[in-house]
């Protein structure tokens, strides 16, 4: 066997063993929410309660992906890798034995923490794959972390009905366990590391203005917009970001490197995160819900958990198949322009969802436009963002673009659940017009982020400012900007 069959062998190795670990980690953020209702009764809980089966996830995700993303750079990505997967492994187990609500909650922290999965395997995909390559597996491999999140809310129903909701957690057990043995086997240590240590107060604080800022977005429709509690908890984040940034621009060796992150093309692909993260969040919380509404209601068509995921099925196809072909158009369609394309199909999607949403197929086309958009936006922003920091910052910069992400969907989720509950009919359920805002606000979003998508610099002008040493925040023209912008 020659040299380069033996190379492509261990490559296409390497990259299953992580698309398996992102991919169920993606799974169980949607996994569960499906179940939520399921789990409450079960568990003799309020749903208030129950709520916090997502929330501890969320904010345990958003805390540890940076971190160990950076962590991974420092001490070497394989053996966080494998950290990473044996938390995930330990989190599945401890909530598929779980007892009571409280365990349960306890479990999905320790599963969250599996969040630097992403960023860690997008970076051993840099380190370990030839330049040619790069591209196309991190797309194949956003493409797998795209659908594992919509796969979730397909599955759910089916397993709940066929086994118990104890399931959602064993099989991803049996996955992970596997897939750390290979892990262990198979994956190489990573060749290139950055200087320094942690920077743990930096840490610290990141830490405390993600929860100041997460927790109240996520618990707002219970404490109330305007309690105390909510408005504190805001306030105290404003406060916690800016001693953070001021505590990462004075370190040696910061956490997240701030002049890595003023780049242009980091810091634009970072906004249209933001912006998209927003908009996707949206529509994964509330179109389901749409979708199990009862008729009587005056729209609706009163799917239960399987009908519901079965409409979100077209999106899961397309976003998977999307995401797959992004790789392949690099060479003519630029990482830039599958970005612009990708939020202008889901801004597309979610004009169609606020004037067609009477009948299924309507619902079911605009999710599979929408699931076209995700799948190149997901895998333009992750080649953006890898291309253009050093080796050393690839994950600490692409685990904060997936928090940032994270942040915007917590933002959109937040105020389309303003909306849609905004007015009540007398059962309770919300006003058609409810949904019909929340679409409409989806479709600005995505289309802020197409129109800042056209801000991200060509590759010609990151080559420019690479070569003059004009890296607008980067302290010397070093590695920091591939070509792939577009």
């Amino acid at each position: 066997m020659s040299v380069p069959s033996r190379r492509r062998s261990s490559h296409r190795t390497t990259f299953a063993v992580l698309a398996a670990g992102s991919g169920v980690f993606s799974l169980l953020q949607s996994l569960i929410a499906p179940a939520l209702p399921t789990v409450q009764h079960a568990m003799h809980t309020s749903q208030t309660t129950v709520t916090w089966v997502m929330t501890a996830y969320l904010l345990s995700a958003s805390v540890f992906t940076p971190i160990l993303g950076r962590v991974g750079d420092l001490l070497g990505k394989k053996r966080t890798l494998v950290a990473a997967l044996l938390t995930v492994l330990a989190g599945c187990l401890l909530a598929a034995l779980a007892p009571n609500i409280g365990v349960l909650i306890v479990a999905r922290v320790v599963q969250g923490m599996g969040g630097a999965l992403f960023p860690l395997s997008f970076g051993i995909i840099r380190d370990e794959f030839d330049a040619s390559r790069v591209g196309s597996a991190i797309s194949n491999l956003s493409a797998v972390i795209a659908a594992g999140s919509g796969l979730g809310m397909v599955l759910a129903g089916p397993t709940v009905a066929a086994l118990d909701y104890h399931w959602l957690f064993w099989l991803p057990v049996i996955v992970v366990a596997v897939t750390v043995v290979l892990a262990v086997r198979h994956i190489p240590e990573s060749p290139r590391r950055a200087e320094g240590s942690v920077h743990w107060l930096g840490a610290g604080l990141l830490s405390a203005w993600l929860v100041a800022l997460l927790l109240p977005l996520s618990q707002a429709g219970s404490w109330g917009w305007g309690s105390a509690r909510v408005l504190g908890l805001l306030a105290a984040a404003v406060v916690l970001f800016a001693l953070w940034l001021l505590a990462e621009a004075r370190a040696a060796h910061p956490l997240i490197d701030l002049r890595i992150m003023r780049l242009p093309a980091v810091w634009t692909t970072n906004t249209v995160a933001l912006l998209f993260g927003a908009g996707m969040f949206a529509l994964w919380s509330f179109l389901p819900a749409f979708t199990q509404t009862p008729a009587v209601a005056g729209y609706g068509f009163g799917a239960g958990v399987t009908g519901a995921g079965l409409l979100m099925l077209p999106m899961l196809v397309a976003m998977f198949f999307s995401g797959v072909l992004s790789g392949r158009l690099a060479p003519v369609f630029s990482a830039k322009a599958q970005l612009v394309t990708g939020s202008a199909l889901a801004a597309a999607a979610g004009g169609l969802l606020t004037v067609l949403h009477a009948q299924a197929w309507q619902v079911a086309l605009a999710a599979g436009i929408f699931g076209l958009g995700i799948g190149l936006a997901f895998a333009s922003m992750a080649t953006l963002i890898v291309h253009s920091v050093p080796a050393t910052q690839t994950g600490a910069a692409t685990g904060v673009n997936a928090n940032i992400r994270t942040i915007g969907g917590s933002l959109g989720a937040a105020v389309t659940g303003l909306l849609v509950t905004a007015r009540l009919q007398p059962t309770g359920l919300p006003q058609e017009s409810g949904y019909t805002h929340g679409f409409a606000l989806l479709t600005v979003l995505c289309l802020a982020a197409a129109l800042m998508a056209l801000l991200i610099p060509s590759a010609r002008t990151v080559l420019r400012r690479r070569d003059t040493g004009s890296t607008d925040g980067s302290s010397t023209p070093r590695e920091t900007a591939g070509a792939v912008a577009g």
